[in-house]
């Protein structure tokens, strides 16, 4: 759990968020059982689901939500878990997401930008995210703050992935494993080659191919005047590859 002034900087940010997608403090509030009754079937007064307690108008989804649509499991319900893992079983189509990891609310995130943007927001599901009052609980609270930590993780591995964008690999079990780079290697686009490195990760025993500039100051420092002109060739979680070039931009490693 988040504690201390991180834990209030999270909240901070999920209620500023909640705001921007356009939820007021005050709105319809609606029963589970209510809820049910909005699955668009023949009689019911309108085709509605939920995510995270926030209850979204899906009419005109109607081919994707209505009975016969390829996700009319959603309907009538809060399934925040499915839309986060993917799994539309019965035990996803929940919508307890306590269990899930931040990269999977940080996704769930994305599912709730998707609906404010294109269908009306109606108002809130009494329930677990939300208290007979309307108030957000502890629950939504420990959710939102997961989604911050989430994003914030996924924003670190994207910019380490521009600075040591991913190598070409192949194999053959005639010439053994070759790695390379290029200006488009692990679909990250730029303006330089690099050459291949092994790359450790804190945590994790193994390591990864990587393209790593050769060139200008280390990463993160483009002013620096006191640099050597290696580009991140001396960043310590990187190692060669024996047998290869310190400079080429490929390796073959024979079997």
């Amino acid at each position: 759990m988040w504690r201390g002034a991180a834990a209030a900087a999270a909240l901070c940010l999920g209620a500023a968020w909640l705001l921007g997608r356009g939820f007021e403090p005050r709105g319809r509030l609606l029963s589970a059982a209510e809820l049910r009754r909005h699955r668009g079937a023949e009689g019911e007064p309108g085709l509605y689901l939920a995510v995270l307690g926030r209850v979204f108008d899906v009419q005109s989804g109607r081919k994707h939500y209505g009975p016969g649509g390829a996700y009319e499991g959603l309907a009538g319900r809060d399934a925040s878990r499915a839309l986060a893992t993917g799994d539309f079983s019965p035990a996803g189509l929940v919508d307890d997401v306590s269990a899930l990891s931040p990269a999977e609310l940080a996704a769930l995130r994305g599912w709730v930008d998707f609906y404010s943007a294109r269908y009306a927001a109606v108002g809130k599901l009494v329930g677990r995210f939300y208290d007979e009052d309307g108030a957000p609980t502890e629950a939504l609270r420990q959710a939102e703050a997961a989604m911050a930590e989430g994003l914030r993780l996924k924003a670190e591995s994207d910019r380490r992935q521009r600075q040591f964008p991913p190598c070409n690999s192949e194999w053959s079990s005639a010439r053994g494993s070759r790695f390379w780079c290029s200006r488009q290697s692990g679909g990250v686009k730029r303006d330089w080659i690099g050459v291949p490195r092994k790359l450790y990760s804190p945590g994790s025993r193994g390591t990864q191919c990587v393209c790593v500039r050769t060139t200008g100051p280390p990463w993160g420092q483009p002013d620096s005047t006191e640099h050597s002109d290696r580009g991140d060739l001396d960043n310590p979680h990187l190692e060669e590859y024996d047998g290869c070039h310190p400079l080429a931009e490929q390796c073959v490693l024979d079997m």
